[in-house]
């Protein structure tokens, strides 16, 4: 009988076994020598070689700062949503258990605090165990784990190639050592052991003892028991392969066999051994929640703030520099979001369409700008922040543009806009005032065609002028195909009264309406020529049809009739810093003078009139003064109500996101569990903001506003006294017709008394009055 060799000198079987556990090929006796450099430094042995190879490693670990969370919070401070690739939460050692720091030790390297850095002692046993029993223990130090994270996080933030432990030459593996070596020359052990649990993956995107202690226990790392110590310990060996969600039975085995190495070293007793191991797992899994997805409030202003992040050059030449900035930076983003505000925006917008009770197709926003400062208070909208395709699920922000001043490689992931309807008449009331036209002059309303080539003033346009182009002409008509009459631009506009913004506009110049709500703030918002673009001139824009407006260009617009002619760009940001004391820049409160005070005080006096004797009257929003506007467009596809004060403006809108066009009506969808018989801003979008004002009463009450001088009014040639309240004025005449002083029913569709409340306006002169 052969007498048995042990497998120690059986070559092929220890050479196979050696570079099994080295990991590479016949580079084997470099790195054993390279090992072995402390120890033939100082006994005068050769290999000089080798040793020379290893001493030409660089020393040198670049540490960038670790990736941490993004938070971006209200103007309160309170939380709006979290951003981070790595969900981490640095702390110091003393913030972390005496048992967490003994389970690490004993399980990952039980010689830690006695080895400089490459433990050959360690490599020795293990190889030996691997070569005799077939088992895969390896031999990698806390200190060379630590340097193996932070070459991964470094490339990682670098854009490079990150080399995992199970891809690693004989070259990784040196530069390993080496780097291990250098850090112990520059890091204290209490040091190493820091950034080590600091650093390294626990779970999915949960990296850090803290952040892992919170994650699964919802407790701080300071808190952390015996086998809740051990069982984070356990998992750093292998995340997947021991995690306690995706293997519980392999993760409770791994965790008892860290409570094993903690008794066998000594750091816990007998009896804390039992006790621990006959618990079960207790997991009280706390996820953090990531991105806009996650938001506690305001997720579509959240997608707009990343947005504006990722748009500007200052945080990083190349978009995949700002995505480092803001994912991985630690910045915090104080913004001008009043949680107040939003709160209530939100109910009011939910209760008007949640999307549980809603057709998918109906959007509904709600946004608020400070006119005084062009701050974003609230940014509400009904659909779920969610990319899943499912009924009441998008990312889409109707609240905003499609892109950033029209420049198509800055996106705001915007929807595109929607017509404005009746909402867009202001505009022809600004421009008549401007032109020293009295709001109570009175105008002919009466139902006419202007016949195919009919001439309308419009400087922008080849030889000055429009000329209607329809075969069969333009016939503007009112909502009903009632209320055709004689009366003033100031009954016009607060009954909507098609007829009367065109016969007004007649006397206008065309491309003056245009501009005036250009420089204002409206525009098309899926502009994408690198420049904002105007609506169109033609006369059927005047009442809505020009283009299609994002909530917050309407909002801007009327914030610059409530800021007396003053428009302030919308504005999110107040402040943004790095974790690191960086200091980026951000806008500052930019607001320019578009329109003449009195201008806007005229249009505000005009506005406040739809409140008291037009389609607001009949809302309920607390009583304090307010002005407003309703709108609606042809299709009835898009409703709209604009509420605004000299504190507040707000855009609600109601419409159909997903079509345009015949058949794009809301009529027949559900909206909120009902279907409305009648489709129109004054009963959809003007009742939900009166919902939104009625929970935030004493807040943005805002003072009177200022009374227009008397000329404004009724003209020069009158010379009375400015009235105070633009409450109900009898209209003046046209000759033989009486006067006229009631309103419309409700939806306009009847003649009614006054009290009534006016309908909404389409843009094409077919909806009536908005």
């Amino acid at each position: 009988m052969a007498a048995r060799k042990s497998p120690l000198f059986d070559t092929a079987t220890t050479l196979g076994k050696i570079i099994a556990f080295l990991g590479i090929s016949g580079l084997a006796g470099v790195l054993a020598a390279g090992l072995l450099v402390p120890v033939a430094a100082a006994a005068g042995t050769g290999a000089s070689a080798s040793i020379q190879f290893f001493e030409e490693l660089p020393a040198e670990l670049e540490r960038d700062a670790l990736a941490q969370p993004t938070k971006i919070v209200a103007a309160d401070g309170s939380l709006i949503a979290t951003l981070f690739e790595e969900n981490r939460q640095p702390i110091t050692l003393d913030q972390v258990s005496p048992y967490m720091k003994d389970a690490l030790i004993a399980i990952e390297d039980y010689r830690f605090y006695d080895h400089g850095g490459v433990d050959v002692e360690g490599i020795m046993g293990a190889l030996a165990s691997n070569l005799t029993s077939g088992t895969e223990r390896g031999a990698s130090t806390l200190t060379q784990q630590f340097v193996t994270n932070v070459l991964i996080d470094s490339a990682l933030q670098n854009n490079e190639t990150a080399v995992f432990s199970g891809d690693k030459t004989v070259g990784d593996k040196l530069r390993e050592m080496k780097l291990a070596i250098a850090v112990e020359k520059e890091l204290s052990k209490d040091e190493i052991l820091e950034g080590y649990l600091n650093i390294v993956q626990f779970s999915g995107t949960s990296y850090g003892v803290q952040a892992a202690s919170k994650y699964f226990f919802n407790v701080d790392a300071a808190n952390l028991n015996i086998q809740q110590s051990a069982l984070l310990a356990g998992v750093v060996n292998g995340p997947t392969l021991y995690s306690p969600e995706l293997n519980p039975e392999a993760s409770l085995q791994r965790r008892n066999l860290v409570i094993g190495a903690m008794l066998t070293r000594g750091k816990i007793t007998q009896e804390e051994h039992d006790a621990a191991v006959a618990t079960g797992l207790d997991l009280a899994i706390t996820p953090t929640l990531n991105g806009c997805v996650g938001a506690a409030q305001a997720p579509y202003f959240c997608d707009y703030v990343t947005h504006l992040i990722m748009n500007d050059p200052a945080y990083g030449e190349t978009t995949e520099d700002r995505e480092k900035v803001l994912y991985r930076s630690g910045l915090t983003i104080k913004t001008t979001l009043d949680p107040r505000v939003q709160g209530a925006a939100q109910t009011a917008v939910n209760e008007t369409a949640n999307p549980d009770t809603t057709d998918g197709a109906v959007g509904h926003t709600m946004i608020s700008l400070d006119p005084k400062t062009g701050s974003i208070l609230s940014m509400a909208q009904n659909t779920r922040y969610n990319p899943e395709v499912a009924q009441g699920n998008t990312v889409l922000n109707f609240n905003v543009d499609q892109f950033d001043g029209g420049d198509p490689t800055k996106s705001l992931g915007g929807g595109g806009g929607f017509q404005p309807g009746s909402t867009y008449k202001p505009f022809t009331v600004a421009a008549w005032v401007e032109s020293g036209k009295a709001l109570n002059q009175v105008v002919d309303g009466t139902k006419k065609t202007y016949r195919q080539g009919d001439e309308w003033r419009a400087s922008c346009a080849q030889g000055g002028e429009f000329q209607i182009q329809e075969e069969d002409g333009y016939t503007p008509q009112n909502y009903g195909d009632i209320n055709y009459r004689y009366t003033s631009v100031l009954d016009g506009l607060a009954q909507s009264l098609n007829t009367i913004t065109m016969s007004s506009a007649k006397q206008l110049d065309l491309c003056r309406i245009r501009d005036m709500a250009y420089d204002l703030g409206v525009h098309q918002a899926k502009s994408a020529e690198g420049e904002e673009v105007a609506f169109g001139f033609q006369p059927s824009a005047l009442i809505g049809g020009g283009g299609e407006a994002a909530p917050m260009s309407m909002a801007t617009a009327y914030s610059g009739f409530a800021n007396d002619g003053v428009v302030c760009r919308p504005r999110a940001l107040t402040e943004v810093t790095a974790i690191d004391g960086t200091s980026y820049p951000v806008p500052a409160v930019a607001c320019e003078r578009k329109i003449s005070q009195d201008v806007a005080r005229g249009v505000n006096y005009a506005t406040q009139r739809v409140m008291t004797d037009g389609s607001g009257q009949l809302l309920e929003y607390g009583g304090i003064p307010m002005a407003g506007k309703t709108g609606t467009n042809d299709e009835r596809s898009q409703t709209w109500f604009m509420g605004y004060n000299s504190d507040m403006v707000t855009a609600s809108w109601v419409g159909n996101w997903q079509a345009e066009g015949p058949g794009s009506s809301l009529g027949g969808l559900q909206i909120g569990g009902q279907v409305y018989p009648e489709i129109d801003g004054s009963l959809i979008a003007g009742p939900s903001w009166a919902e939104f004002m009625q929970q935030i009463p004493g807040l943005y009450v805002g003072a009177p506003f200022a009374a227009p001088p008397a000329s404004v009014i009724n003209g020069a040639q009158r010379g009375t006294t400015t009235p105070t309240n633009p409450g109900r004025q009898t209209s003046p005449a046209a000759p033989g017709t009486g006067t006229n002083t009631g309103g419309t029913g409700t939806g306009g569709t009847t003649g009614g008394t006054t009290g009534g409340a006016a309908g909404d306006g389409g843009n094409n002169g077919n909806g009536g009055n908005g």
